[in-house]
């Protein structure tokens, strides 16, 4: 699995965006789809993942109604909504794929295989 992520930028706080991932290569209809987050001098983060097959999601409680994560199968792409942007967010932010079924929740970033390359979000206050 290929993924290519993209839709970072610099905004201001209260702003918003949205990151895409786009997914090639082998299927990834029983794949989960997750967006970590690095900032300077931290570990990287869990965000939000969904089920490719069942659409289920799940979020970090740090970006529940913030942030939305939804797949669009036609464009095997997966999105990454932000509203309400606060300059905690600013951070590099990546997509990545593991293995799995309909129930989400897999937080760990060591059990994803395959990654993007990240997208730079800075959100200014």
């Amino acid at each position: 699995v290929q993924l290519q992520a993209s839709g970072g930028g610099l905004v201001q706080a209260g702003g918003s965006l949205r990151l895409s991932c786009a997914a090639s290569g082998r299927t990834v209809s029983n794949h989960h789809i997750g967006w970590f987050r690095q900032a300077p001098g931290k570990e990287r983060e869990f965000v939000a993942a969904i089920s490719w097959s069942a659409g289920s999601t799940y979020r970090a409680d740090s970006v529940k109604g913030r942030f939305t994560i939804s797949r669009y199968i036609a464009l095997n792409t997966v999105y990454l909504q932000m509203n309400s942007l606060e300059p905690e967010d600013t951070a590099v932010y990546y997509c990545a794929a593991k293995a799995g079924g309909a129930v989400v929740g897999t937080t760990d970033p060591n059990l994803y295989n395959y990654w993007g390359q990240g997208t730079l979000v800075t959100v200014s206050s």
